[in-house]
């Protein structure tokens, strides 16, 4: 593996669209059973054109993609705000890039910028991590 610089791409998660399946298998897995994001008859009756994604959904594949970078015991901070919803059949893919390369505590870190976005390019989440290298 190439030395981690500022600059350097974290490699990109790209995801199938959301399917109420994925979205049944979330519900059960995080325990967030919220029915507009599984029922859509309320879905609609709230104002939605059908259900979508939890938002902490695509926060989970935003950690997965850090964690298929680097270990999972190396991440140090993880953090995102949400900035679209994301809906039924969207694609998602997942990207970063090293921001800056800091010493704390005896530790080399990368920052990074991360995102999630639809295949329309439009960003669901942006956020930063911070790795141990």
């Amino acid at each position: 593996m190439s030395k981690i610089q500022v600059g350097s791409e974290i490699p990109a998660l790209e995801l199938p669209p959301i399917s109420r399946f994925t979205l049944a298998l979330y519900a059960g897995a995080s325990g967030d059973h919220n029915p507009i994001h599984i029922d859509s008859d309320f879905a609609k009756k709230a104002g939605m054109p059908d259900v979508f994604a939890h938002g902490m959904l695509s926060m989970a594949y935003l950690g997965r993609m850090l964690t298929d970078w680097q270990p999972q015991a190396s991440l140090r901070g993880f953090s995102n705000r949400f900035a679209a919803i994301t809906q039924l059949h969207d694609a998602i893919a997942c990207s970063g890039r090293v921001t800056a390369l800091l010493e704390q505590g005896g530790e080399t870190l990368a920052q990074c910028e991360i995102q999630a976005v639809k295949a329309n390019g439009e960003q669901t989440l942006v956020g930063e991590a911070l790795v141990a290298l």
